[in-house]
């Protein structure tokens, strides 16, 4: 399967972050480090960011069960 970078406004539009929190969340090891594509250029590899989204609606569902009580398979 052929790799795919996304550029910053892909990024920005994936994940709803704003260009400062991408950029945060890298610095402190929460988010994909970019790729330097050349020059000031960078991009970030398409299937780390997805799972990076993948990772954090995994963490929300299972902190909004534990919150709620809630079983997420029963609520299915």
């Amino acid at each position: 399967m052929p790799r795919k970078i996304l550029r910053l406004p892909n990024v920005l539009d994936r994940t709803g972050l704003s260009r400062s929190t991408v950029y945060q969340h890298v610095t402190e090891g929460r988010f994909p480090r970019p790729v330097s594509l050349g020059g000031r250029a960078v991009g970030w590899i398409e299937t780390e960011v997805e799972e990076w989204i993948a990772c954090q609606i995994e963490a929300s569902r299972e902190l909004c069960g534990q919150r709620t009580g809630v079983n997420r398979s029963s609520a299915r």
